[in-house]
């Protein structure tokens, strides 16, 4: 028997406590060995690394007193496994353990540079890595058991990610970019002769073997060392490329409109895991919103999609030296993340899930991809309905419309608790993939350059008026509701466009673009110059869209979260923004988490953010 009750205000099984006590799997990979599968699962605040036998087995914490986690950029690139042993970050400093017993042991000291992106020579006697001191970037190597001391390979370029040595351990591959580029905008596939020397590596000349034009992305390469596989951006979309190293030559081996690499907003992101026998390579492949994975043969060019139950989104592919077998973490609508392997024909085993794992599938909401029309341009999005057979209730429900961070980035169909928290509770939601967004071509992600502000305003309104249009929800409960750069376009759409939402929540979002450009990190720092246009020529579009400046137009209810110690985007924006609000007497409410910084990792915090959120929109929204 269902109930009668308001949308907005149904009881969910997904509450602030459970969604704080849920697992995020961020990271999958299988050791030299073949035998065990190695994960990293983040609860709360701390990154703990998980392995299992590949072939069945219970699964076992390696890192129980030290949380991992690399802080280059955004962070990633947290550990690489080798044959008995995982290496990875936490404080600052690489560290080893075994796979088996045994405590982990420092292999560098710990200092004010960050590192990540390990990676092992063949032999598993040097790693290399990514390091920064937020000023110069660069790859360093040292050995494997910590017996000497780092030493600097190369700092040619400002940015540096995703090194790889060739099965020989005599040459190392990896991306590299400059100011004022960011790592989708001419990066470059670099390699660099190794000879391994006593105490030391003694490192070459760079060659260039791609890119300087648009994207390029990940290489890796084949177990006989015959090809150098990346993804490379060919036309408008990514494609996986694949070099012979005796001859040279580059072979397109995909040609379709689809996406082979993601935005590399992180250090350590894979689409690409070559299988052992080197004839066949597990890719990743992206087509507006939905991930899959495939197996792509060398000779035939034929691929072969791998399978999994429910899974639409595919992440971090991994695949066995020793077998054919496929490491991956998968999720969709009603499928909570996990992590798995599989053999290519799609017989799975789950390693590890997410402890959301018990909500029943009939409190989840399924997307359904939907197109608009913004300013004459074809625009994207996911829309979820609201679902819970607990509750019925009486006219049309209310609407949040998410709006994705980065702005180069994208809402996939993967399982998104945040949207399945307001679905279950009696809100439809409207994910937005505005102009500028991933997933649709590099024409569609480049659409947003100098337009920040513009397009994904524009774009967030039409589609919340699409979907009144469609008669799906109701027109005077709407909702705005972004993170980071989302925030951001929180902000300004409340300033352009006053009283189409009734509500906005701004999660660290931008208010000041000209305090963004002077304190934020330096992965970002040149970033607006695409986005805006350079500083000082361009400090007049800085001010007209910087919200800050025309905060006096908000008067629709506005909720705001920062986190103190928030480096991208400082917490003087959010405190300068409330200031106003507190001034021209606009309904608020803001909450600042201690030890928090772009996004919360603390189960307390989002316990406590998910209750205020849900408090805040009944009050604004729902009774308002």
């Amino acid at each position: 028997m269902a109930f009668k009750r308001p949308f907005g205000v149904w009881d969910s099984p997904l509450t602030p406590k459970r969604m704080a006590r849920q697992l995020r799997l961020s990271d999958i990979q299988i050791s030299r060995s073949g035998a065990y599968a190695v994960w990293l699962e983040n609860r709360s605040s701390q990154g703990v690394l998980v392995a299992a036998p590949t072939g069945g087995g219970a699964p076992m914490d390696l890192t129980a007193e030290h949380s991992v986690r690399a802080r280059v950029g955004y962070g990633g690139g947290d550990f690489t496994v080798g044959s008995d042993a995982v290496f990875f970050v936490s404080e600052a400093r690489l560290w080893k353990k075994p796979l088996g017993p045994g405590v982990p042991v420092p292999i560098t000291e710990k200092s004010d540079w960050a590192i990540s992106s390990p990676t092992l020579s063949p032999d598993e006697r040097w790693i290399v890595y990514v390091y920064s001191n937020g000023q110069e970037d660069g790859l360093a190597a040292v050995d494997s058991n910590g017996d000497l001391w780092p030493q600097k390979l190369t700092a040619e370029y400002d940015f540096f990610m995703q090194p790889t040595f060739d099965p020989s351990g005599q040459e190392l591959a990896f991306v590299a970019w400059n100011h004022p580029n960011m790592p989708w905008d001419n990066t470059e596939l670099l390699t660099v002769p190794i000879v391994a020397q006593e105490d030391h590596l003694k490192v070459g000349t760079l060659v260039k073997i791609a890119g300087g034009d648009g994207l390029v992305f990940q290489p890796t390469y084949s177990p006989d060392g015959r090809y150098l596989a990346f993804v490379h951006e060919v036309g408008n979309w990514s494609q996986v490329m694949v070099q012979d190293r005796a001859t040279l030559n580059i072979r397109q081996m995909t040609s379709d409109e689809a996406e082979y690499a993601p935005p590399a907003w992180a250090q350590g992101e894979r689409s690409l895991a070559w299988m052992a026998d080197s004839q066949s390579l597990a890719v990743i492949r992206s087509q507006e919103g939905v991930a899959k994975c495939q197996v792509l043969n060398m000779t035939s060019g034929t691929a072969h999609d791998v399978s999994y139950p429910e899974a639409t989104y595919w992440e971090q592919v991994d695949a066995s030296p020793t077998e054919h077998l496929i490491a991956a973490i998968v999720s969709g609508d009603v499928l909570t993340p996990r992590a798995i392997v599989t053999t290519p024909d799609g017989a799975s085993r789950v390693l590890g899930y997410t402890s959301t794992n018990d909500i029943a599938t009939q409190y989840m909401s399924r997307s359904k991809s939907v197109v608009w029309t913004s300013q004459g341009t074809t625009v994207y999005g996911l829309y979820y309905a609201p679902v819970n057979p607990q509750y019925v209730s009486d006219g049309l429900p209310p609407l949040v419309v998410l709006v994705h961070g980065g702005p180069t980035g994208h809402v996939p169909a993967a399982y998104s608790g945040q949207a399945q928290f307001f679905t279950s509770r009696g809100y439809a939601v409207l994910a937005v993939n505005y102009r500028g967004s991933t997933g649709y071509g590099r024409e569609y992600r480049k659409a947003l350059e100098a337009r920040w502000g513009i397009f994904d305003v524009e774009d967030a309104v039409s589609g919340a008026q699409f979907c009144v249009e469609q008669g799906w929800v109701n027109g005077s409960q709407l909702v705005i509701m972004g993170g980071s750069a989302g925030g951001y376009t929180v902000l300004k759409t409340l300033v352009d466009h006053p009283g189409v939402f009734k509500a906005g929540v701004c999660l660290f979002g931008v208010s000041n673009l000209f305090t963004l450009a002077a304190e934020t990190h330096k992965f970002e720092s040149r970033y607006l110059d695409s986005m805006l246009g350079p500083l000082p020529q361009a400090r007049t579009i800085y001010h007209d869209r910087s919200p800050i400046f025309h905060a006096k137009a908000i008067r629709d209810a506005l909720a705001v979260f920062q986190g103190d110690e928030d480096v991208v985007v400082p917490r003087n924006q959010a405190d300068t923004l409330v200031e106003i609000l507190q001034q021209n007497g606009v309904p608020h409410i803001y909450e600042v988490y201690p030890g928090e910084g772009h996004g919360w990792r603390g189960a307390e915090t989002i316990e406590r953010f998910y209750t205020s959120l849900y408090h805040f929109l009944v009050q604004y929204v729902i009774y308002g």
